[in-house]
């Protein structure tokens, strides 16, 4: 009976048994076809986070290659001024020199003209006189001793404007490194404002709406965070007004007592006093800004950098600040951001390219970037990571 019975193939039952599996892989399989066919035309296009980034990487790069620039345009100027000086004063020393050099070459014909080069026998002979040897002897005793002051002056001459000359050679050669460093600099700004150009031109119209509403929500946290830094500072300073007036009390046992306790200890000291008066004039001028563009390098008064704008504040209130970041930073004491009061200038990210003036309750004043204008913003405007120190700059 065995033998009648029809055997299945190892295919047929190999069949039965794994369909549900293949099924599943090549279910599989086309799914994961589809999701490579949808995603190829993106592969090489960043996400919009990416470019987002890549962006603010770019004209962080710029601001950090502007104030390169302005530190070189700066040494540029000292250097030229410096060449400038020293040609003048090579110019002067070559007239002194040549006038030494004629003087002793009027010594020398007068020498030839007395025969003061010829033995004394033979100047003997050849006077007619013994009166004259005896006029001439006066003569050539008096002109050794100008002689000698000529050729010492001469040779003092020639040693300094051979000086002067190296000086003037070496300056020079500083001079033309340094606008090739400040070529380079302003090269590397156009570049890299260019890429980050290109990088948002690529961007379609919702991809930009998209990017607006990231943005948008940065500033909103950034508000967020200057309402509560404000709200602290103003819980600080009502605390220490507080004290103040608990120790004008205690200090004084009848009311003269105490308004002579409150005069000795006023609001603010009179350093604070005069800082307040200095940075409502550095603040006023930076108000009168807000509008006008960032152009990176510009000092204004139509335009300006960050740097550029808080020198040209403070140069307002009567105190002179660097051109650059760099040095701006190193231009006062630094204060915590809870003690940040107007007026102070707040830097920005590890490398310190980028300052703002403070104008209290946690925000401030600033040029930010390239496309952007003067204007008011939250100190938090790239997150609390990028702010890098306060400084009290008078």
């Amino acid at each position: 009976m065995a033998s009648h019975r029809k055997s299945r193939t190892p295919g047929a039952r190999v069949a039965g048994i794994r369909t549900p599996a293949l099924a599943t892989a090549a279910l599989t399989s086309v799914a994961l076809l589809s999701q490579t066919a949808d995603a190829a035309p993106g592969d090489d296009r960043p996400s919009l986070e990416e470019v987002e980034k890549k962006v603010g990487d770019l004209y962080r790069q710029a601001e950090s290659a502007t104030e390169k620039y302005n530190a070189a345009k700066e040494k540029t100027a000292k250097q030229r001024k410096q060449v400038d000086t020293l040609l003048d004063d090579v110019a002067q020393r070559t007239q002194r020199l040549n006038e030494a050099r004629a003087e002793l070459g009027s010594y020398a014909a007068a020498q030839y003209r007395t025969g003061a080069g010829m033995p004394d026998t033979a100047t003997f002979l050849l006077a007619e006189t013994p009166q004259e040897v005896f006029d001439q002897r006066q003569v050539l005793d008096r002109m050794t001793g100008r002689q000698k002051a000529a050729v010492d002056d001469y040779v003092t001459q020639q040693t300094e404007t051979m000086k002067k000359r190296q000086e003037a050679t070496e300056s020079l050669r500083t001079l033309t490194e340094t606008q090739g460093d400040l070529k380079t600099a302003k090269a590397t700004v156009q570049k890299k404002l260019a890429d980050a150009r290109e990088l948002l031109s690529e961007l379609t119209a919702e991809e930009k709406a998209r990017l607006a509403a990231i943005e948008k929500r940065k500033q909103q946290e950034a508000a967020r965070k200057a309402a509560e830094l404000a709200r602290q500072q103003a819980a600080q300073e009502q605390a220490e007004q507080q004290e103040r007036e608990e120790a004008a009390q205690q200090g004084g046992g009848s009311s003269e007592g105490s308004g002579s306790g409150s005069t000795g200890s006023a609001d603010t000291p009179p350093a604070d006093s005069s800082y307040a008066a200095k940075a409502e004039k550095a603040l006023a001028f930076a108000r009168a800004q807000i509008g006008k563009p960032y152009v990176w390098g510009a000092t204004g008064p139509g335009s300006y950098d960050c740097s550029g704008l808080t020198q040209a504040a403070w140069k307002a209130a009567g105190v002179s600040l660097p051109r650059t970041t760099y040095d701006q930073v190193n231009a006062g004491t630094t204060v915590p951001v809870s003690q940040a009061q107007p007026g102070d200038l707040v830097f920005f990210y590890d490398d310190v390219t980028h300052v703002g003036l403070y104008i209290g309750n946690g925000m401030m004043i600033h040029a930010p970037k390239p496309g952007t204008y003067v204007r008011e913003e939250s100190v938090y405007y790239d997150g609390e990571s990028a702010i890098h120190s306060i400084v009290r700059p008078a």
